[in-house]
Parts: C-alpha cells; sequence; structure tokens
C-alpha cells in the first residue's frame, strides 16, 4: 500500500532497529509513576514522606525525557530513618529464622507479579536489571535466612546496616548487597544512586508488601554520596557497604574517617579487566565473547585483549569481519568524546593501529567500536581507559606472560580465559590475581558464589555464604561495645611525624644497665636502622626495665622488601607443610615457656601463675593454627545451570599488624597464626604500652623453620609505624588495635592503593570492646579477615 509505514520481516533485519516496548509493560510503570505525581518521596517507616522545604532531583531517559524526580534527604530525614531503623531492626531481628525466610520466598511471587513495572523502571532510568536475577538473589538468601541459626549460629547481627551505592551501580549490585543484610536479621538504609532510586523505592513497597516490618527497609535519595556520610554520623549504624566507581567510594571512606564505623566497599565500576586468549582457544567463539563483552554489552568494566602471539594474524582477521557493518556506540556525554578522541590519538602517537566497524563521525557522542593494536601496558589507554567502546589488544609469547599482562592492571575484579586446555585454564585462574575467572565464557555471575574485589576492587566479600559475615558479628563480641568516638582534627600529613622519646644506651656498665632488646627482620635479629632505642618502664612507671629499638619507616620499608620475596612461595606451600612449620613453632614456644612467662610477668604486672596461663594458651593457639590449615579451604559450588564453578579462599599478600595491648602475647600469637596459616607474610608492631612478650618471642621465631622475612617485628613508636605502613604500597591489609586517632588516619589515607582494613579503638585501659582472645571462635573470625575469595566458572555443553 502507498505510504504504508508498516516494515517487512527483511526491513527490520537490514535495520536491526529495536522494536517498541509491550504497551502493558509500559503503562505498569507509567502508571505508578503517575500515582505519586512522578515525584518520589523518602520510603521511612514502611511508607512514603514528602517532607516540606526540601530539594529535588530530576531523572530522565536516554532520550532526555523527564522520568520522575527524586526527594534530597537532609539531616533531620536521616534522623528520622535511623530512629525508624532501630524500631525496624527489633521487629525485623524479633523473627524466628522460618518467619524470615517465608517473607524474603513472598517477595519471589510478589516480584514475579511486579517484575515487568521494575524490569520497565530499571531501563527508564538506566540502570538495566532483569527480574530474574532478582529473584534468584531471594531464592538463594531465604535458603540461608532458614538456616541460619543452625549453620551460622556462632554469629549474631549487627543491627543497622547502611548500604551506599554510586550513580553508576546497578540494582543487581545494589541487591546483592541489601538481601543478604535482611536475610541475616538486620535492618538496612540504603542510599541508591540516581539511576537505581525509582526501582529500589518500588521494590522497597513490595517488600512492605510481602510482611517485612515497617523500618526494616528505608530508603534515603539524595543528590550523592555525600549523604552515607551523614548516615553514618547517627549513632544506629553499625556498619556501611559501599558498590559502584572508586571515586565516590574514597569520598565516603574519608567523610566517614573517624566516625567509629566500619567501611568496606567494592569500586569495581571502571576496572580493567583481561580477556586473554590462548593459542589453544575456539578463535570463532572467544572473538564472539569479545565483541560481546566489548561493544555491545552494557560495560560496567573496560576490557584488555591479551592474545597469544602465535594466532594474532587469526584474532584480528575475526574482529574485522565480526565488526564489519557494526553501528557506532552512544556515548554518555559530549565530554566522553572528547576523552576518547585523545585516547585514540594517544595511541596513533604511539604507533598502535586502528580496527573500527566504521568511520568515526566528526562530532556528536557516538563513537565506532574500534579495536588498538599493538598496545603497551605503559600506554594511557591501558592504564586508565577511556569511557568509549575502545578495546586494546596486547600480545603474550608464554603463559606466564599471559598472567604478568593480566596482573597488570590496578584492579583485581574478573578475568576471561579462553582455551580448550582445562589445566592451562585452571593453572591461569590460580595465578591471576582476580576475584572472578570465567573460563571459555565471560560476565556470568550467580549469588551462591563467593567473590571478593583483589587489589583495587574491594575490600569485602559478597556472594555465598562467605558473603553473609559482613553483617554478623561474633557471638563471643560484647553486646555493648565501647561509646562512638567522633572526628577530631587531624593533619593526616603529619601522623607519626613527632617521634618517641628515644634514647642511645650507654654500654659502660653492661652488667648493670636494662636489657637491650633486638628487633626481627628478615630472618635476623636487629637493631633499628637509627641505631636509637626506647626505654621500657616498669609497670609502676619507676626503674627501666629495658631498651627496645626505635624502628622507623626504612625498618619496616626493609621488612617489606624481606616479606615479597617470601611470601609468594610460602603461598603456594601445601597446606600440612605450613601447618608443620605451626606446629615447630609451638615446640619452640613450648622451649621458650620460663623466659616468656618472666617477660609477661616483669612487663605487665600479672602473678607468674597468670603469665603462664598466658603462655599454655598461646602454645594451644599455635597448634589451633596447625590444625587449621588444611580444614577450609572452599571447593565446589552447586550451579543452578549447566557447567562447574569452584570457589576458594586465597591469601591476601603481606598484612601489617599494630598489636593490642591486652593479651599481648596470646593476642600477637593468634593474629600471627591466622596471618601464616593461610599464606600471608606478616609485619609485627608490638604494643607500645607491653612490648617485651612480642620481643622476647624473636627467640622462639629464630629457632623456628619459617621462611626468613615471612615473619617481621618492629618495635617503635605505634604512630610513626603505622603511617610507614599505610603508606606503602604493597601492604595488602591493616590490622589495627589503637587510638581513635590512628584509625581515623588509616581510614582516611588506606584508600590509594586500597587497603583492607580492620580496626580496633582500644580506650585507655587497653579494652578495645571486641576481642575475647580466650575464645575459640576468634581463630574463625581472623581466618576470615586473612583470606580473600576467587570464584572459577567452567561451562559445560
Amino acid at each position: 500500500m502507498a505510504g504504508s509505514t508498516i516494515k517487512t520481516v527483511h526491513d527490520i533485519f537490514q535495520s536491526m532497529e529495536y522494536g517498541p516496548a509491550a504497551a502493558s509493560s509500559t503503562a505498569t510503570a507509567q502508571a505508578w509513576l503517575d500515582h505519586h505525581s512522578r515525584s518520589l518521596g523518602l520510603f521511612i517507616d514502611g511508607k512514603f514522606i514528602h517532607p516540606v522545604g526540601r530539594q529535588s532531583c530530576s531523572l530522565t531517559d536516554s532520550k532526555g525525557g523527564n522520568v520522575c524526580s527524586v526527594v534530597c534527604a537532609v539531616e533531620d530525614d536521616v534522623s528520622q530513618c535511623a530512629s525508624s531503623a532501630v524500631s525496624g531492626y527489633k521487629a525485623w531481628s524479633g523473627l524466628t529464622c522460618h518467619q524470615r525466610a517465608k517473607v524474603l520466598l513472598k517477595l519471589v511471587s510478589v516480584l514475579g507479579q511486579h517484575g515487568q513495572c521494575v524490569s520497565e523502571l530499571c531501563e527508564a532510568c538506566g540502570a538495566s536489571c532483569s527480574p530474574s536475577t532478582l529473584v534468584r538473589l531471594l531464592q538463594y538468601y531465604s535458603s540461608w535466612a532458614q538456616l541460619r541459626d543452625t549453620l551460622i549460629s556462632n554469629w549474631t547481627t549487627l543491627g543497622v546496616v547502611a548500604v551506599v551505592v554510586s550513580d553508576d551501580c546497578s540494582l543487581y549490585s545494589l541487591m546483592l548487597k541489601v538481601i543478604p543484610a535482611l536475610a541475616m536479621g538486620n535492618s538496612v538504609v540504603v542510599v541508591p544512586g540516581q539511576s537505581t532510586a525509582p526501582a529500589l523505592l518500588l521494590l522497597a513497597q513490595l517488600f512492605m508488601g510481602a510482611g517485612l516490618p515497617a523500618g526494616a527497609l528505608n530508603v534515603l535519595t539524595g543528590s550523592d554520596v555525600s549523604l552515607g556520610a551523614k548516615v553514618a554520623q547517627s549513632p544506629s549504624i553499625s556498619y556501611i557497604t559501599y558498590s559502584g566507581n572508586k571515586q565516590s567510594g574514597v569520598t565516603l571512606c574519608k567523610a566517614t574517617a573517624g566516625m567509629s564505623v566500619p567501611v568496606s566497599f567494592s569500586p569495581f565500576i571502571g576496572a580493567t579487566c583481561p580477556f586473554i586468549i590462548f593459542e589453544s582457544a575456539d578463535i570463532d567463539s572467544a572473538v564472539d565473547g569479545v565483541i560481546e563483552t566489548a561493544f555491545k554489552k552494557k560495560r560496567e568494566v573496560h576490557w584488555v585483549l591479551c592474545v597469544q602471539e602465535s594466532v594474532l594474524d587469526t584474532v584480528v582477521a575475526r574482529l574485522k569481519l565480526r565488526m564489519a557493518g557494526m553501528k557506532c556506540v552512544g556515548l554518555h556525554s559530549d565530554e566522553d568524546r572528547v576523552l576518547v578522541d585523545a585516547a585514540v590519538l594517544v595511541a596513533q602517537q604511539q604507533g598502535a593501529t586502528l580496527v573500527q566497524s566504521c568511520a568515526a563521525p566528526p562530532t556528536g557522542s557516538q563513537y565506532p567500536p574500534t579495536v588498538l593494536c599493538g598496545s603497551v601496558p605503559s600506554s594511557p589507554f591501558v592504564i586508565s581507559p577511556s569511557p568509549g567502546p575502545l578495546l586494546p589488544i596486547m600480545t603474550f609469547r608464554s603463559n606466564t606472560e599471559a598472567v604478568t599482562l593480566g596482573n597488570h592492571s590496578p584492579h583485581g575484579k574478573a578475568a576471561s580465559v579462553w582455551t580448550e586446555d582445562l589445566t592451562l585454564a585452571l593453572e591461569t585462574a590460580k595465578s591471576l590475581s582476580v576475584g572472578s575467572v570465567w573460563v571459555n565464557s565471560h560476565s556470568v555471575s550467580d549469588p551462591c558464589l563467593s567473590v571478593s574485589g583483589h587489589k583495587d576492587s574491594g575490600t569485602c566479600t559478597d556472594g555465598g555464604q562467605e558473603g553473609l559475615y559482613q553483617f554478623l558479628r561474633p557471638s563471643s563480641s560484647p553486646s555493648t561495645p565501647l561509646p562512638r568516638s567522633f572526628p577530631v582534627s587531624l593533619d593526616y600529613s603529619k601522623f607519626g611525624t613527632t617521634a618517641s622519646p628515644t634514647v642511645i644506651p650507654d654500654d659502660s656498665d653492661p652488667a648493670s644497665a636494662p636489657k637491650p632488646y633486638l628487633q626481627f627482620v628478615g630472618g635476623k635479629a636487629c637493631k633499628s636502622v637509627s641505631g636509637c632505642s626506647v626505654a621500657i618502664q616498669s609497670p609502676g612507671g619507676g626503674s627501666v626495665l629495658a631498651y627496645c629499638p626505635d624502628g622507623g619507616r626504612k625498618d619496616v620499608r626493609n621488612a617489606v622488601e624481606a616479606a615479597i620475596k617470601v611470601q609468594p612461595g610460602w603461598m603456594k606451600k601445601s597446606p600440612s607443610a605450613r601447618a608443620q612449620s605451626l606446629y615447630s613453632l609451638a615446640k619452640g614456644l613450648e622451649a621458650k615457656r620460663k623466659d616468656i612467662s618472666t617477660s609477661i610477668n616483669v612487663q605487665t604486672g600479672l602473678s607468674m601463675e597468670e603469665a603462664e596461663k598466658e603462655v599454655e594458651l598461646s602454645i594451644i593457639r599455635l597448634s589451633d593454627w596447625a590444625a587449621y590449615c588444611d580444614k577450609v579451604q572452599g571447593g565446589t559450588v552447586p550451579m543452578p545451570q549447566s557447567g562447574s564453578a569452584l570457589s576458594y579462599a586465597e591469601a591476601l599478600g603481606v598484612l601489617g599488624v599494630i598489636l593490642p595491648d591486652k593479651n599481648p602475647l596470646l593476642s600477637m600469637v593468634t593474629l600471627l597464626g591466622a596471618a601464616v596459616a593461610t599464606g600471608n607474610a606478616v609485619i609485627l608492631v608490638p604494643s607500645e604500652k607491653y612490648p617485651l612478650p612480642a620481643l622476647a618471642f624473636i627467640q622462639v621465631l629464630q629457632a623456628s623453620d619459617l621462611p626468613a622475612g615471612l615473619v617481621n617485628v618492629i618495635s617503635g613508636s605505634k604512630d610513626q609505624l603505622t603511617a610507614a605502613l599505610a603508606h606503602h604500597s604493597v601492604i595488602k591489609a591493616i590490622w589495627y588495635w589503637g587510638k581513635a586517632e590512628g584509625c581515623q588516619f588509616l581510614q582516611y589515607t588506606c584508600t590509594s592503593p586500597l587497603k583492607t582494613l580492620r580496626l580496633f579503638c582500644q580506650n585507655d585501659a587497653g579494652e578495645d570492646g571486641g576481642k575475647d582472645w580466650c575464645h575459640s571462635l576468634v581463630l574463625e573470625e581472623m581466618w576470615r579477615n586473612a583470606v580473600q575469595w576467587k570464584s572459577v566458572w567452567i561451562p559445560t555443553a
């Protein structure tokens, strides 16, 4: 018919344009928005509220059309929300595990009825999320809610948990934190990004309809993550967890420094991930995977293609063939186009050649899929990729080079490995420092697998059973922790620069002089680099008991150099070999029982009977860690789809541990054992108040068969050594017991490069409000702090 606008099937396949959305789903989403007059309020105490006098933020779709507006919360709203969350926690945690599981399962059927509406809201706001993935999350964690008191009975809820995400975080990543927190019995305060706010507000309403008590889930919308810092100021908040881009995460960490609230974050948005193709791969399938991940899917990460030299020409030829005719990809803004043009220009200046699907338009926020052949690891567009559809290609010759290229990035979110050699795939997966490895696949996820962000990609574990423990605390922890501290005015650049009083002992009369102690670096007992010592007073503050080395930045540097050399080899040792070394350490402590008991008695003022009891507990604790080495290692995980999956724990690397004052020997061997048993190297800083038991333990270390440099002991000013550890890029994690100013400094400073922190604020009496070193549950807690988790996906036909 003349003038007809109806397209034939041939026309549709030629243009490959999207068809119109289903009218019923659009009407459902629009009706819900219209019901709220396209102005969404805060969700507090189980209902929407619209406080008077608040600013609002408008949300637009991909075409610039108005979707709705959301209220920007202020401090008064935060206070009201926190009060509601406390009431909601009492009601929600008061239910039995079975009752909480029933609520989550009921939400599965509710979501089935309203899934199209959720999907439509996500699509309109650019936060795409399939309702089926949310259903899978609910099904998986409802079963853990049912089994919590059966399988995790030694752990209890935290209380009120705050979940904060950036604007570019997906709804799935947000709910991966919200649902497990609820499943464990906590109440949750969510600060969503603008793109996830409408869908989350709808889900919060659906949660209430499924039977969740009012106040158990509250949503505070705002303009940016600074609202998360306001939430942290509430004394009701027990824990904050963040997902999104690193810049917003760093802002949140620095804003909450000194508030005595644990903060973990997963800054996976914008991470660089390797896509490795070996010569033994199915090249056609691998190239299809490259096209889909790099150019078609909505990208949360940047991919770098690593190809074995022998198949480079074949891969590039297949890429040219598959890219032919592909359309330009839309960028977020004209500013992104400027960044893309600059990256391409730099690549060409460095000798890279371009493979493009079509010519780039001269202007506008669109750019064709582009492959940058001849890239090198030092190229700026590899280190800091631009936001556009650019794919650098690097080559390698051997398997070792492939791993080196894959680990070149500061990020450690994921990697995709393509080969039909299963042994090669598993060896590569084991060597890559990333949280997820997909073998002959990509971008697969399921909540049953525990994944930790390695390096700069996170400080917590999400998914699986291990992902639940961030929302729990050991039942041995006191129910009333120490009072919350608040940020103080602190010059972070000068922290730790005020030297402690140092003396150089006079050796003119060695017989009458107090005993000089040595520190332990690189397997050798030695003086500090400065040659200075600190006088240690008796408990009453009278006579000088001993002189201890006054270690500093150079001592930390030497210890880290020794530790980084030995740690990879120690990590690769079999668990039974590590166990034997710990058993020998326990035997060595037993041989020095009398000397170390005396040092505890003289230093702390405890009776000899109490000192000997602490030594006995320390011998048992080391034996416990030896037995622990080969008992918890992960394994296979039941999958809801075809294929196999592995989940296992890995060592963090080199740890810095600032030891507590309480139980100076028992706490030291507990933390040392946790680090060494899991394959880490450790740098110990003894208690500044009671350093002698740790320094006396050096003679036990000297007689052990631990590799030189695996355990280092540096005494001196706690602040000075803390600053040295915080500023060293090789240190992967810091466990700190000390004053509130030290906790504030570490949380503010340890964001680039990112370090995993476990901070415990001590009062003047040495109490940290959290650790009973005599309780056996401390082993499980510290073991989980000493490892990071990796998942490996292996698909089958």
